[in-house]
């Protein structure tokens, strides 16, 4: 599973917590300071403030049903868990600043093709298509019956990490004894429940397991979506490594082992986009300096400096 994030969230930047976003609603942004070394007082627009994210506040459940397991039915409701909090960045002309639009441009004749116009389309050959009409694409779609059907149960330890995909909150819908019930089971157990369910118009085989006290769905990849390492055909040959080597290699991993939090790693691409807003809203020059390459050593020499440099620690 994709760990989860923790509570805390980054510190946001006095610029942007000075005021709610909302209150500025409708109204047109005040210009923002572009010349370097210029400072105006203006009244600057703020980042949305995403704090929710780590509160619970998660907002309608985005589907709801039962896990079924024979003839027991335990009622949940699923609320989207993990979000990707990257940033993303706008294309605008350089000219005025103002947001690019994308149109539905037709390749052949450059005609802009309105929304009732379209269709769905597979390309078999180069440049040749099959249509599929909405309705030919409802029978290749899997009956929505609102269950996750439970198959069987397994080591949650045993599964394996490369084909987890997304994570759900599972929340009891009415069924608090029922849920509890499954949860500690599955929690003394060390196990987790295998199945299917479908979410919008795709079937996914999902993983129910037990997660900081709560009942988690994770769904997982299909087989063939997975490539297997060796079929790649460009692993070289590799060689057995040397005792000397292999034992300084085994001392580094025994010296830096210890126990693992994902909130050790911070997102610092976007707490570093986080100062370049607030250097670009003060007015500040940004200059880039590119790093210097690291030497490259000899796979000895590199082992026995690195057993050094956590020898002065």
């Amino acid at each position: 599973m994709k760990p989860g994030r923790g509570s805390d969230t980054p510190p946001v930047p006095p610029a942007r917590a000075a005021k709610n976003v909302a209150a500025g609603a409708g109204k047109k942004p005040a210009p923002v300071p572009t010349v370097p070394g210029k400072r105006e007082e203006v009244e600057l627009p703020l980042l949305p403030d995403d704090s929710h994210e780590h509160s619970g506040k998660t907002g309608r459940p985005i589907w709801s049903g039962s896990i079924t397991i024979g003839l027991i039915n335990v009622p949940v409701r699923l609320y989207t868990m993990v979000r990707d909090r990257s940033f993303s960045f706008r294309l605008l002309h350089r000219a005025d600043g103002q947001p690019l639009r994308y149109d539905r441009v037709c390749s052949r004749d450059g005609v802009v093709i309105p929304w009732a116009d379209t269709v769905k389309g597979y390309e078999v050959r180069k440049g040749e298509f099959l249509i599929f009409e909405p309705d030919e694409l409802k029978a290749a779609t899997p009956e929505s019956d609102r269950k996750i059907r439970i198959d069987k149960f397994i080591f949650y330890i045993s599964l394996d990490p490369v084909y987890f995909e997304n994570s759900y909150l599972l929340v009891p819908d009415r069924s608090e004894e029922a849920y509890s019930l499954l949860l500690a089971a599955l929690q003394e157990l060390g196990q987790a429940a295998v199945g299917t369910i479908t979410l919008r118009t795709k079937e996914y085989p999902v993983v129910v397991h037990v997660y900081d006290g709560a009942l988690v769905l994770t769904t997982l990849r299909h087989a063939e979506e997975v490539t297997q390492p060796h079929t790649f055909g460009i692993l070289p040959t590799l060689q057995v490594p040397k005792e000397s080597e292999l034992a300084l290699a085994k001392r580094i991993i025994k010296e830096l082992s210890g126990d693992f939090s994902i909130n050790d790693y911070p997102d610092r691409y976007r707490e570093a986009i986080l100062a370049l807003i607030d250097k670009k809203l003060a007015g500040e020059k940004i200059v880039y300096e590119e790093p210097r390459p690291g030497e490259a050593k000899e796979l000895m020499q590199a082992l026995q400096e690195t057993i050094a440099a956590l020898a002065r620690k």
